[in-house]
């Protein structure tokens, strides 16, 4: 095998076919699917256009589908007109005004429901509040809240006036937060005074007001909800409270029609230099993948209850809690805390009151709740389910066939998605009513996604098993657009590799003999060790695996003589080792690794911690972790992690 392609070892042969009673019952048909993937094979721009002709509701349709001639700055429909939030809302209202369109559940236990009819009302009476305040179609608006009702309020009111809003997860430090607004430009900021998570107060409005500070001269206004109703300070001038904001203003408030490509929303995601990126998204291109991805993946359906337990502050949020559930007229749950608050059974006891049917979460939340045992799920009604999906990161095998079969009592189908912010929706991902799955596999790319993997010279990789470069061959609605204030970053990071002429993802995959995609890890996360290159969740799924391990991640560190070592950090489902040191177990792991991958794929090194280093949003600070193998200083913001105690852990200097 060329070193140039990334070694994949670890299988997983099991397989789940649809089961008959989801087939049966299905909004979308075996035939229906395969005369898409059809459609989408026979001419790609078509195919498109004719979903955006039967998926959104348009004020002026569009007469070119896509627009390359600046490739790959690729405009999708940009001469017809449309409005998200009409596409949310005013839509839904003929036929489903008085529909449950969010139930929201505080951490508290404080419980809302909201029809479409009122949703539309606050929606409108919000923006015309932000019109009061001088935002102006192309304004940016920052978004700094809880997880909240009021956050999708604000974001569909963006949408409706055309203000380009920019969501700043609640657990981000003042620093984080004074980045963002200073690279938008943002003239409002929406916060709150607080949130409720971990069983605290989450000061939002205490860390704007350190994020204001200095600089962030373009911010006008600062709108704040109150949401915990603890004592907060007020800059006269400057700050008004939402329900102010709000006053005398009428629940009409006609859309702004926009052109398709008119950014939507900025996303900021981490990048190699340290520097945020600002995502940039458009209208028309980006809610139509939304909607089909809602239908195709999760089988949307009148009387599902769909729970995407994502913050609005990450793309997940954004597109499977925002827009994509209330443009397909679904009722979706909000949950504002922790699944650990007042105990581990909070998911499970807000599935059963709820009656939910679609449950999509991170792998990472599975894994902590599978690491606390059955017995607490098992004490739950969760009938209601019939959809699965994990998000974020590739799910280990292990921790698939735990909530396949605890969670969804083996009747559930899983889709494990692919897609990142930078693709705005799915990419690939099983089609529940169709596709036979496989523990740890995304499976096959949507009706219109030409997925491939490529070596470095960019031919494509036929050989089953033999891994490389994820890439995206064809432009497709929902892509990116730019990075904010920086085409150029957008042309090096996303475009230069293979000279334009694919998207590179940044991910390494395989595909196996069925055709079906492995998520292998990130380009950067892939080790060198020995001249062989082996991707990093291969080895974390196979520590996983073993009895003892309820969590892994595994990064490199420099070798003298193989390039790279292997570093392992672990989580056990028992008590640390006293000192972090168990030379026993730690030799019992390397040689479970050896049998199932191979001896290359040893770890040389292993440390144990209480948890990893992740934000409150589940992801783990891979970053931060190389770092510490490294044996260097830490440099990194670690204000995001959901414990920073556990840094001497990690460190081994506890």
């Amino acid at each position: 095998m060329s070193q140039d392609n990334i070694q994949s070892t670890l299988q997983e042969d099991r397989t789940f076919p649809p089961k008959h009673n989801f087939v049966n019952t299905a909004a979308l048909s075996v035939t229906s699917l395969e005369t898409l993937y059809a459609s989408a094979k026979q001419d790609n721009e078509l195919f498109w256009a004719e979903q955006a002709r039967q998926e959104l509701d348009w004020q002026h349709l569009f007469t070119t589908t896509l627009d390359d001639s600046k490739a790959p700055f690729y405009r999708w429909f940009h001469d017809g007109k449309l409005n998200v939030s009409y596409n949310c809302l005013d839509r839904q209202l003929k036929d489903h005004a008085d529909k449950t369109a969010i139930i929201f559940e505080g951490e508290p236990g404080d419980i809302e429901h909201i029809s479409y009819r009122v949703l539309h009302q606050r929606v409108c009476r919000f923006a015309n509040a932000l019109k009061n305040q001088d935002v102006k179609v192309g304004d940016r608006v920052i978004i700094y809240m809880p997880m909240i009702a009021e956050a999708v309020i604000a974001m569909q009111a963006c949408a409706r006036i055309g203000a380009i809003h920019s969501v700043v997860f609640g657990g981000f430090s003042a620093q984080s937060l004074k980045d963002r607004i200073e690279d938008t430009g943002a003239k409002v900021v929406i916060t709150a005074d607080g949130g409720h998570r971990g069983g605290k107060i989450i000061e939002l409005k205490a860390t704007t007001d350190l994020a204001l500070v200095e600089g962030c001269d373009n911010v006008k206004t600062v709108i704040i909800f109150k949401r915990t109703g603890h004592e907060v300070t007020l800059k006269p001038g400057r700050d008004i409270w939402w329900s102010d904001a709000e006053q005398g203003q009428t629940t009409d408030c006609e859309p702004e029609w926009l052109p398709a490509d008119h950014p939507l929303f900025l996303l900021y995601t981490s990048g190699s230099t340290g520097k945020p990126k600002g995502i940039q998204h458009s209208t028309g291109g980006y809610l139509l993948n939304a909607i089909t991805s809602m239908r195709w993946v999760f089988d949307i359906q009148a009387s599902d209850i769909f729970w995407c337990t994502a913050d609005v502050g990450w793309i997940t949020g954004h597109t499977y809690v925002a827009y994509g559930p209330l443009a397909t007229g679904a009722t979706i749950v909000i949950y504002e805390g922790v699944p650990t608050i007042p105990d581990a059974g909070r998911f499970w006891d807000i599935c059963q009151r709820h009656k939910v049917t679609t449950f999509y979460t991170a792998p990472t939340a599975i894994r902590a709740l599978m690491k606390i045992g059955d017995e607490i799920p098992n004490g739950y009604d969760l009938s209601s389910l019939r959809l699965l999906g994990t998000v974020g990161e590739p799910i280990n095998p292990k921790a698939w066939i735990w909530y396949h079969n605890i969670i969804g009592q083996q009747r559930c189908p899983i889709v494990d998605t692919w897609w990142q912010t930078e693709t705005g929706a799915h990419m690939i991902a099983p089609v529940p009513s169709f596709t036979i799955t496989k523990p740890g596999s995304c499976t096959k790319a949507l009706p219109g996604i030409d997925a491939a993997i490529v070596n470095e010279q960019g031919q494509e990789i036929t050989v089953a098993d033999e891994g490389g470069f994820l890439v995206i061959r064809k432009p497709w609605p929902s892509m990116m657009q730019t990075v904010w204030g920086d085409d150029q970053r957008y042309l090096d990071t996303y475009w230069d590799h293979f000279n334009g002429r694919y998207y590179l993802a940044g991910d390494s995959a395989r595909r196996d003999k069925d055709g079906y995609f492995w998520i292998m890890g990130r380009i950067d996360d892939v080790l060198n060790v020995s001249g062989h290159r082996l991707g990093t969740m291969e080895i974390e799924s196979a520590l996983v695996a073993h009895d003892n391990v309820s969590e892994a991640a595994v990064v490199g560190r420099p070798h003298d003589i193989k390039g790279e070592s292997i570093f392992a950090y672990v989580v056990l489902k028992g008590e640390r080792p006293t000192n972090g040191i168990d030379d026993q177990l730690t030799d019992e792991l390397r040689k479970w690794v050896a049998t199932q991958i191979g001896p290359i794929a040893k770890p040389d090194d292993i440390r144990y911690a209480d948890n990893l280093p992740k934000t409150r949003s589940g992801k783990i600070m891979r970053r931060l972790l190389r770092t510490i193998a490294k044996g260097e200083a830490i440099t990194q913001d670690t204000s995001t992690l959901e414990n920073e105690d556990i840094l001497p852990q990690l460190q081994g200097k506890a």
